[in-house]
């Protein structure tokens, strides 16, 4: 698991069938890295959420089909700007 700032959200209107319904959000690191993660949580940009990556970002949409290899597993709620890119 790493934690990682939500930037936006990413609309792609063309998708595959298991991503037909699953909100997308961009994240990054603390080094600046963007990534594309599956929300099932329900996010906004500027939250800093634990994301969960591998074959485990699977299981933790809860739909096993999703093709995913990053997944939202939740906001943090207490994470200042100050600690994240000491």
């Amino acid at each position: 698991m790493n934690i990682q700032r939500v930037v936006g959200d990413l609309v792609a209107t063309s998708r595959i069938p298991t991503l037909q319904s699953k909100s997308l959000r961009v994240v990054e690191d603390d080094s600046g890295e963007l990534e594309v993660a599956v929300d099932p949580v329900g996010c906004r940009p500027g939250d800093f959420v634990i994301t969960i990556s591998t074959s485990a970002a699977r299981h933790a949409t809860g739909d096993y089909s999703i093709t995913t290899d990053l997944t939202i597993g939740g906001i943090i709620d207490n994470w200042t700007e100050e600690r994240w890119r000491d």
